[in-house]
This record gives C-alpha cells, sequence and structure tokens, in this order.
C-alpha cells in the first residue's frame, strides 16, 4: 500500500472523529496526526501538535457534525 494511500485514510479518520471532551478530540487528533507524521518520515511531536490543534479546532467549531457519542454524522 502507498504512503499517500495510507495518509489519506488516517487524515480521513482524524478529520472525522471528534471526542465527546475537548481531551478526546485532542487525542485523536495528536493519534491521526502522528500516525500520519510516521508515515511520511516527519516530525512526529509536531504531527500530533499540528493533528491535536486541528482536530479540537473543527470538532468545536463544527460539533453538529458529530452526534452526542462523538460519531461522525454523514
Amino acid at each position: 500500500m502507498s504512503k499517500s494511500l495510507i495518509l489519506a485514510a488516517v487524515a480521513a479518520l482524524g478529520l472525522s472523529a471528534c471526542g465527546d471532551t475537548l481531551g478526546e478530540q485532542a487525542a485523536v487528533g495528536a493519534a491521526a496526526g502522528a500516525g500520519a507524521a510516521l508515515i511520511t518520515d516527519g516530525d512526529v511531536l509536531a504531527g500530533a501538535a499540528l493533528g491535536a490543534g486541528g482536530n479540537v479546532l473543527f470538532c468545536q467549531n463544527n460539533p453538529e457534525k458529530c452526534d452526542d457519542a462523538g460519531t461522525p454524522i454523514r
């Protein structure tokens, strides 16, 4: 499997997972960002920080995109 395909899958999962609390949102984003950095041979800490910030920002600004369980609504 190509790195770009894996990166796209990790990014999609990270952006679609909100979490119920601010901490969960940060953790999900950090995991996705760190995973993407590992796949692309990037800086894992920077990837985790960017992923955490990005997911928190998305979830806080788009709460209607998730139901009460944090599951994305399509």
